[in-house]
């Protein structure tokens, strides 16, 4: 089974909205609904300066997800392919048991629709080898895609050439 994760490089981040932005509009979400939100931390000082940092969320897709072990319709599913947490809309019966049963506060009521929705990362754009639309459309590229092992070895690769780059400047 293939596993799929958001990541975020929270350095590189600006915390322009633009994945909230796009999530919408591929989503065609409701007002009040998002089902990626980016959220401010801080301010904290450092260096005698207010430094904000900006922390992407959304949908953990859990391993075992209480949002669909409450679910009573059998809207809310975990596709067996690659574990991605997902709404079947034309099962939502709009009683907001996923909304309760979730401890981040995942599932979105959507009031154009009268249903729950939520981040399925995209599954739509995945089936088709694109990356979900918050990571492409991401202004500064701090958020990838990928699995597992591909975010750990992005990851060593980026600690590798800051520590690169330290050496060169310092």
């Amino acid at each position: 089974m293939s596993i799929y994760y958001i990541t975020q490089e929270v350095e590189q981040c600006i915390g322009c909205k633009a994945c909230e932005v796009h999530c919408k509009t591929e989503n065609n979400s409701g007002i009040g609904a998002f089902y990626c939100k980016m959220m401010e931390v801080g301010p904290k000082i450092i260096n005698d300066l207010p430094v904000l940092d900006f922390i992407y969320m959304a949908c953990f897709h859990c391993e075992k997800p209480p949002c669909v072990d409450v679910c009573p319709s059998g809207a809310m599913q975990r596709r067996a392919k690659d574990g991605i947490v997902f709404v079947e809309e034309s099962l939502c019966i709009g009683c907001k048991e996923c909304m309760a049963a979730c401890p981040w506060d995942v599932p979105q009521w959507d009031s154009s629709t009268e249903k729950v929705g939520k981040c399925d990362l995209c599954m739509d754009r995945i089936d088709q080898g694109l990356e979900p639309a918050c990571v492409t459309k991401c202004t500064t590229g701090c958020l990838g895609f990928g699995s597992p092992e591909q975010a750990s070895d992005k990851k060593r690769r980026s600690r590798k050439i800051n520590s690169t780059n330290n050496m060169i400047q310092g």
